[in-house]
């Protein structure tokens, strides 16, 4: 059994993205390319943003810290700390309102290992 802690992993990724110079950072904490499931820390400090992009397929997005504002197409979701949204199969775009980390969850074929 292996244990994370949000929290923490939420605040170790902010310290890193204000060291970057993109304003953000991410880590997997569980999946990969053998994996139906992925979770993933985001942090993006205020003003920056993850341009618009395909959806991962099946996913949702919990907001750890701080306020973000989710962007599909004519809707927009803003979420604060505890905050959970699902994330429409559309192309989107997510946007740091204030420092903030967020936890992506994606599930989908994407993430299969693939066989010779």
């Amino acid at each position: 059994m292996e244990k994370t802690s949000l929290t923490a992993l939420a605040d170790e990724q902010l310290a890193v993205a204000r060291q970057a110079p993109a304003g953000r950072a991410a880590h997997t904490i569980h999946g990969g390319h053998d994996h139906m499931l992925r979770q993933t820390v985001i942090a993006l400090l205020a003003g920056r943003e993850l341009a618009e992009h395909e959806s991962p397929g099946e996913a949702t997005l919990q907001v750890l810290r701080g306020h973000v504002r989710l962007t599909a197409g004519e809707e927009t979701w803003d979420g604060g700390a505890g905050d959970h949204v699902t994330i429409p199969p559309t192309r989107h775009a997510l946007a740091a309102v204030d420092d903030s980390a967020v936890l992506l969850t994606a599930a989908g074929q994407a993430f299969r290992a693939t066989s010779p």
